[in-house]
Formats: structure tokens, sequence, C-alpha cells
């Protein structure tokens, strides 16, 4: 903001200032202020003491007759930062809720192309078609991404290339089959191995938006809504989560859905585990709290746990009320059919 030669009054630019920079502390605006326009305030002093007026900092007469309400602040400590603790890093958990009309969804979880079965997708597709679905969450690990994996690699295993292929193909199936409803695909554990890999192996252009995994498959050209890795989804009061920040490695229960219910006592989905599984509890208000494990869609023998006979093929159906109630058909596939 330059310096405003206009006819204005002390307090009519205060106010200016206030509009243009609402968080900015007393202090330091007015240094601004009077750097900008030494004509009007000759010292930082009396200008700091005209925006605390305007904020309502210099009592309750003055939060009475500050000039513009809206910069009045509430009574106490003026400021989220009383003490000026250095800026911090925290982040906040994030959340995207689905609107209300994102009443009738198709979950789908770990596919770990081009590990998918076929069989399985199927059933899941045949079944959305016939219960008119308008939503479909793709629930994590929609790729495997083996050959950025920090594990032993396999050299068997296909290229890169071929996975972003055959991926782009799966979504090209899922938007032809779907051609109004929307679709949302959260980051699970598997899917963001490749933008790790290439942070790691290709800094050189992990700026550059075009290698991104939304980007290589084109997602905005499907029209299908990508979110960052450990996103929590909620549909109604239920959420949704890939599973792999909730329920970990060798201390993965046994049930998955009570492990997911012991660590966030709130209802939610997960997928991340390849099991099918459910746990209810009321707590003490009388509320009922659901909680579900869904089953994969892809190799039930994978190679890092080839004798795990937890693992079992399914997809979920949701259903929500706009009050916020929900319905979860929680299924098992066998053979490409729902059990």
């Amino acid at each position: 903001m330059g310096k405003i030669t206009h006819n204005v009054t002390s307090s009519n630019l205060v106010l200016e200032y206030l509009e243009k920079y609402p968080d900015l502390p007393n202090l330091t605006l007015a240094r601004k202020i009077v750097t900008d326009n030494p004509l009007v305030f000759t010292n930082i002093e009396s200008c700091r003491a005209s925006l605390r007026f305007q904020r309502g900092a210099r009592g309750d007469l003055s939060r009475s007759k500050s000039t513009n309400k809206e910069h009045v602040k509430p009574k106490g400590f003026g400021s989220n930062n009383p003490y000026n603790m250095p800026k911090s890093f925290a982040e906040k958990r994030v959340e995207y809720k689905l609107p209300i009309a994102n009443n009738n969804i198709l979950l789908l979880s770990d596919l770990h192309i081009p590990y998918h079965d076929v069989p399985a997708i199927n059933c899941a597709i045949q079944y959305g078609k016939e219960n008119k679905v308008n939503t479909i969450i793709i629930n994590g690990d929609l790729l495997d991404f083996h050959n950025q994996s920090r594990f032993e690699k396999d050299p068997r295993a296909r290229s890169t290339k071929e996975e972003f292929d055959t991926c782009r193909a799966i979504l090209e199936v899922l938007r032809a089959e779907f051609p109004k409803a929307d679709i949302i695909f959260g980051l699970g554990n598997h899917d963001v191995r490749y933008e790790r890999w290439l942070y790691l192996k290709c800094p050189e252009i992990f700026d550059d938006s075009y290698y991104h995994l939304e980007e290589r498959l084109r997602l905005n050209d499907l029209k299908i809504k990508n979110l960052p890795h450990a996103y929590l989804i909620k549909a109604g009061k239920l959420h949704i989560a890939h599973g792999d920040t909730i329920v970990k490695g060798i201390f993965a229960p046994v049930n998955s859905a009570r492990g997911a219910y012991m660590k966030v006592k709130s209802s939610i989905i997960i997928g991340h585990t390849h099991s099918v599984s459910e746990h209810v509890e009321t707590n003490l208000t009388g509320e009922t709290i659901g909680t579900w494990s869904t089953g994969c869609l892809c190799s039930l023998y994978p190679q890092y746990d080839p004798h795990n006979t937890r693992h079992r093929h399914g997809f979920a159906h949701i259903t929500t009320e706009k009050n916020g109630n929900y319905h979860v058909n929680n299924f098992k596939v066998q053979d490409g059919k729902i059990l």
C-alpha cells in the first residue's frame, strides 16, 4: 500500500489500514502508517493509541465508541499470541466434509494396481451401478508402486509406466460407468511411495507438478478429486480414512475395526488391513459408535505376506441422511460375487 495523499482524518486513515492489514499487530501497523503518512501522524505512539482505540483495546469506552465495530477485538487478550511466541509449524488435523448431496457412496479400497483383482472390482462396479451410487471414494492404495518401495525389489515387477497406464485405464472405466458421480481419491501409504521416491531420487524436478501423481494420472481430465495422504473424509457422522495411520504393522489387531475404535473412539471406516470386520459400542451418553474395516480389491496373497489368512476381498456401500445418520453395508466378495 503506497502513501495515501488525499485529505483524510487520522481516524479514517487508521480504519483504511485496518481494512488492508486486519491481522497485523498494533505496533507493527503503527510503524507502517507513520512511515507512509508522516504528515498525519508525528510519532508511532499516537498512531498506536489510535489503533488500540479502533480495536476496542482501551477499555469499555473505546469498545463502545470505536468507529467501525468490525475491528473491535473481544474483551481480554487482543491476539491469539499475546506473548509473541515464535511462529509455529505445527500441523492441524485436516478433514474433507462431503456435501449432503453425496449421500450414496461406493467405497473401494486397496486395489494395489497392477496387482488388482479383476472379478472383485467388476463385482463392486456392478453393485454400484445397480444401486445408483452418486459418489465413489477410492480409499487409498490405488497403486502399489512396488519399484518405489524402500523394501527389496522384485525384478519381475511391472514397470512404473505400466503401473500408471493400467491405473489410468481402470480410472477411465470408473468414469465411463459412473459419468455423473463424484469420484474422490484419497492417497494411502502405497500411493505416497511415488512422490517420496521422486523427492529423494529426483529433487531437481520435484517442484514441477507435471511429474506428480495427480498430473501423471490426469485426474483433472477425469474430474477425479485428489486428497492428500492422511486426510479424513466425513460422510455425515461417519469418518472415512485409509487406516495406515490408525492400525500399523505387527501391531494391527485381529479385529481391525475394534483396533480402529480403540485408537479414535469415533465412528470410522478404514481400509489398509485387507480384512473385513465390524465393531459397535455404546458410550456413556447412549451414542452408538460403529467402526468397520473393508476388504481389498487386490491379490489376497501379496509377496510380502503370502500366508495371511485374514485377507478378504470386499467393498462397502454407505448411505447418509440429512441429519448425519449413516448406514454401512460392508460386503465380503468371493470369486467375484458378494457373499
